[in-house]
């Protein structure tokens, strides 16, 4: 599903990751750890095209990221959902406008994403603040806002990237619980984070990274971060 073989990626002098091989299959669940400026987020960043790595190869199925032209970006990227610590939800739109945008990109006609939209609500529990504007919700009712856009568009990949970082610890694991049950769904669920509290308590598989380098890559069960 995703594989990363011997990717370095660097700006300048600054080395943010360096000789990185990992393989997630699909229907995992990986957390991405480490502190902050350890390369979490170069990794994510990797996984959408949006940095070139200065040296490795970066594979998402067959699709070879680094010899990807730019006209095929839009269909890759139609395979993974985001989930983003700051939510990037239109201001000026309602929760239901801002889903239903994604799935307009995918050309869905109105009866379809009218469906589709009404089912994640639900998933999401938020059916009830549909009609609401960012500007109205609380931190976590965004964050679910901002995963139900993620996963409407039915991706392959979720990547979240630090989703937990703006939420308090009781609102956080609501968004977690979301995640696990998209992931028990099929999806490939691949979350960046530096909360340990979580990713001790969930037992999944784990890549920790340190000063751009991955220094440990252990199953579910197997690891707990100090």
């Amino acid at each position: 599903m995703v594989k990363f073989d011997k990717v370095t990626k660097k700006f300048g002098e600054i080395v943010a990751l360096e000789g990185a091989s990992f393989e997630i299959k699909p229907g995992e669940f990986v957390f991405i750890t480490g502190p902050s400026g350890a390369g979490k987020t170069t990794i994510v960043r990797l996984i959408l095209r949006e940095y070139l790595p200065t040296s490795g190869i970066i594979k998402i199925g067959e699709d070879d990221l680094v010899k990807m032209k730019k006209k095929d970006l839009p269909k890759l990227r139609q395979k993974i959902g985001v989930v983003f610590q700051d939510f990037k939800l239109l201001t000026d739109r309602t929760v239901w406008e801002n889903v239903a945008l994604a799935l307009r990109v995918l050309g869905k006609d109105e009866k379809e994403i009218e469906k589709e939209i009404t089912k994640i609500l639900g998933l999401v529990g938020l059916e009830e603040r549909a009609d609401l504007f960012p500007s109205q919700l609380a931190g976590g009712e965004l964050q679910r806002a901002g995963l139900a856009r993620a996963v409407v568009g039915q991706p392959e990949i979720i990547i979240a990237d630090e989703p937990t970082g703006n939420l308090d610890l009781a609102t956080a694991w609501q968004i977690i619980k979301l995640l696990q049950k998209v992931n028990k769904a099929g999806k490939t669920v691949i979350m960046a984070t530096h909360n340990f509290e979580i990713v001790n308590a969930m037992k999944e598989r784990v890549i920790e990274l340190d000063k751009g380098k991955i220094i440990s890559d252990k199953k579910k069960g197997k690891y707990k971060v100090k």
